[in-house]
C-alpha cells in the first residue's frame, strides 16, 4: 500500500467516523416521549441566573417513583405527620463559592443546582450552567426518602421542617451544615442533613432516624436522580456541534460491574438491576453529571425505571441500601454522598484519593480509546498549569506527540520521498506493461527489492497514529476544561467554531501542501487522483464548524508534519542527485 492510499485512507476513515456519528444522532430511530399533559402551576417559573422560591413546591409525585421496600404486599403508607398544622412545602436556598441550589422541603430534594463557576454562555458570564432544575421541560432532580415495610417512613413526598430559607458558606469557614427534621405523631423522627465544603462539587448527606416508640423500626433508605434528557440548543447537522453526539443517559460503576452505560433509548429493553458495593449510580451529560455515592461498605440494589404517570416520561436511576434496624429509644444514621458538578479531574482525583468513590473520571466519555485517552487528557492538564492557556497547551501537546512519533513520522517522510523519486520510473513501468497487473505488479516488487524501498513504509506510521489521532480528537470534545476556554487574539472560544474560519482555511491549505509533495501511487486511477485534489477542500468545509481547538490541533499538527516532511525531501535531495 503506498503511502498516497495510506493518507486517502485516514482521512476517509475521519470523515467517515464523523459523518456516521452525525447521521446517528440527525436520523437514527428515536423514542418520541409522549405530549405533556400536566402543568406546573403550582411552580414558579425558573429564572435565568437565579434560585427560584415559590410559596410552595412542586406537586407531590405519585407512587410510581418510590421503591418498595422487600416483602411488601400493599404499598408503602403516606406518612403522617405529628403536628396537626403541616409543614408547607418551600424551597431553601443555598450558596457555597461554587455552588447555588435549591431543596425542597417536600423530600428534601434536591431540585435546582446552579454551576458558579461554567457560565451558560461565554457572552453571558452572570449567567451559570443550571444542571438539576424542576422545570418540567429540563426536569433533573436528585431525591432521597426511606421506604418501609410496616412502620412510617419519610420517602421523598414527605414534607420537611427546616430552620431557615436560606444559607451561605460564610467567609473564613469551610462548611456549611443544612438539617431538614421530620417527625411522625407515633415518636419516629427522622433528620436529613446535607454538609456543603468550600471548593467542592461534592455534598455529603446522612439520614438521621430516631427511634422514640415502643417497637423496632426496620426500613431501607433509597437515593435516586429523575430527569427528561437534556434539551440541546442549536440547529444544524450533529458534527457542527458536539453537545448533540455526547453521551447523554445513566451509568453506574461497582468494582464489580466496571462502568456501565445506560442512554435513555435503552431503558425499557435493558433495565438495570443488580446488587453491587463500592459503587455509585449517574445520570450524565456533556461536560457535567450527578452521581449518588453509597458508603462504601454497602451492598446496595441499582434499578433503574421510566416513569410515565408525569405526562412527559422521565427516566430514573436509583440505589437502595440495605434493610436497617433502628432499635427502641436508639439513633441511627446511613450516609451516602451527592456529586454535582463538572467531570474535573481534580474534583473527582480527590474524591477518588479520599476513597469515597473510585471510577468517576470515566464520566469524562472519552470512548473505547479511554486507555489512550485519558494519559493524554492528563498531559494536556500539566501542560496547562505551566503555560496558562489551553490552545497553548494543545500546541505543546502537538509537539510532544510528534516528538514521540519522530521515528514512525521519518520513516514515512523517507519512504514517501523515496517513492516520490521513483514516480518516472513507475510510470515507464505502467507504459511498458500496459494492463497486464499481474506483470506490472511483479516489476514494482522487483523495482522496491532493488532500492530498498519498504512499500507499507508510508502505510503503518499512519496506521499506528490513528487511534492516538481519534483519542485526542475526544479529549478535546469531552474535556470540561476547554469549555469556553479563550486562546489568543479572534479566538475567545475554544470549544466554538472559528469566527472568521481562519483556522480551517489554514488547515486547508496545509493538506493541499501536503497533497502536493505527497507522490501519487502508480496504481492509482484517475477518480483517486481527483479525490487526492478535492479532500483538502472536502475538509476545509468540514472544519469550519468544528471547535477551534480541534481545529488547532489539526492545524498544528498538519503544519508539523508538512515542514518536517519538506525537510527529509530537502535532506536527501542531495543523495539523489549523486546517485
Amino acid at each position: 500500500m503506498s503511502s498516497t492510499r495510506s493518507f486517502l485512507l485516514a482521512a476517509f476513515a475521519m470523515v467517515g467516523f464523523l459523518l456516521w456519528q452525525a447521521w446517528q444522532q440527525d436520523y437514527a430511530p428515536k423514542t418520541v416521549p409522549s405530549p405533556e399533559v400536566i402543568s406546573d402551576t403550582n411552580v414558579a417559573p425558573s429564572t435565568p441566573g437565579a434560585i427560584t422560591s415559590p410559596a410552595v413546591g412542586p406537586a407531590p409525585s405519585t407512587s410510581a417513583d418510590i421503591p418498595k421496600p422487600a416483602g411488601t404486599p400493599a404499598p408503602v403508607a403516606t406518612p403522617t405527620a405529628a403536628e396537626p398544622a403541616t409543614p408547607v412545602a418551600t424551597l431553601i436556598q443555598i450558596q457555597t463559592d461554587v455552588l447555588r441550589l435549591a431543596i425542597d422541603t417536600r423530600g428534601g430534594a434536591i431540585v435546582q443546582a446552579d454551576l458558579l463557576a461554567y457560565p451558560l454562555a461565554p457572552e453571558n458570564k452572570t449567567q451559570p450552567m443550571r444542571l438539576l432544575d424542576d422545570a418540567s421541560a429540563s426536569y433533573f432532580v436528585a431525591q432521597t426518602g426511606l421506604v418501609s415495610p410496616t412502620s412510617p417512613a419519610p420517602d421523598h413526598r414527605a414534607v420537611f421542617a427546616a430552620e431557615k430559607t436560606s444559607y451561605t458558606l460564610a467567609p473564613g469557614t469551610d462548611t456549611l451544615e443544612v438539617p431538614l427534621t421530620w417527625q411522625d405523631a407515633s415518636g419516629l423522627k427522622v433528620r436529613k442533613v446535607y454538609v456543603f465544603k468550600r471548593g467542592s462539587y461534592l455534598i455529603d448527606a446522612r439520614e438521621e432516624i430516631g427511634n422514640s416508640t415502643t417497637a423496632a423500626w426496620s426500613g431501607n433508605e433509597y437515593r435516586q436522580l429523575q430527569r427528561v434528557p437534556p434539551v440541546i440548543a442549536g440547529s444544524g447537522f450533529a458534527f457542527n456541534n458536539p453537545e448533540k453526539y455526547a453521551y447523554a443517559g445513566a451509568a453506574s460503576y461497582s468494582p464489580q460491574d466496571k462502568f456501565e452505560k445506560l442512554p435513555f433509548d435503552k431503558f425499557a429493553s435493558t433495565p438495570l438491576k443488580r446488587e453491587a458495593s463500592g459503587g455509585w449510580v449517574a445520570m450524565l451529560q456533556h461536560y457535567f453529571f450527578a452521581a449518588w455515592i453509597p458508603a462504601a461498605a454497602e451492598t446496595d440494589s441499582y434499578t433503574t425505571e421510566i416513569v410515565t404517570n408525569t405526562g412527559t416520561p422521565r427516566y430514573l436511576i436509583r440505589s437502595v441500601s440495605p434493610l436497617v434496624t433502628v432499635a427502641p429509644g436508639q439513633t441511627q444514621a446511613i450516609a451516602s454522598h451527592l456529586y454535582i458538578g463538572p467531570t474535573l479531574d481534580s474534583q473527582l482525583d480527590a474524591i477518588e484519593q479520599a476513597n469515597i468513590a473510585h471510577g468517576l473520571s470515566l464520566t469524562a466519555d472519552y470512548g473505547k480509546l479511554t486507555f489512550i485517552a485519558e494519559p493524554l487528557h492528563w498531559i494536556l492538564v500539566k501542560i496547562y498549569t505551566l503555560v496558562g492557556n489551553w490552545g497553548l497547551a494543545i500546541i505543546v501537546l502537538v509537539l510532544l506527540i510528534k516528538l514521540a512519533m519522530f521515528k514512525l513520522s521519518e520513516a514515512q517522510f523517507r519512504s514517501m520521498a523515496k517513492m516520490k523519486r521513483l514516480q518516472p520510473r513507475m510510470e515507464a513501468l505502467k507504459e511498458r506493461y500496459g494492463d497486464d497487473k499481474q506483470k506490472l505488479s511483479a516489476a514494482t516488487m522487483e523495482l522496491y527489492q532493488k532500492e530498498k524501498i519498504n512499500p507499507l513504509g508510508g502505510c503503518l506510521p499512519t496506521l499506528i497514529q490513528i487511534p492516538v489521532f481519534f483519542a485526542l480528537y475526544y479529549v478535546l470534545l469531552e474535556s470540561v476544561e476547554l469549555r469556553q476556554a479563550p486562546f489568543f487574539g479572534w479566538i475567545h472560544n475554544l470549544s466554538a467554531p472559528d469566527p472568521y474560519f481562519i483556522l480551517p482555511i489554514l488547515n486547508a491549505a496545509i493538506m493541499g501542501a501536503t497533497t502536493w509533495l505527497s507522490p501519487a501511487s502508480p496504481g492509482m486511477d484517475p477518480t483517486q487522483a481527483k479525490m487526492m485534489k478535492v479532500m483538502p477542500l472536502m475538509f476545509a468545509v468540514l472544519f469550519l464548524f468544528f471547535p477551534a481547538g480541534l481545529v488547532l490541533y489539526y492545524t498544528v499538527n498538519g503544519g508539523l508534519s508538512l515542514l518536517q516532511q519538506w525537510l527529509i525531501t530537502k535532506r536527501m535531495q542531495p543523495a539523489e542527485k549523486a546517485r
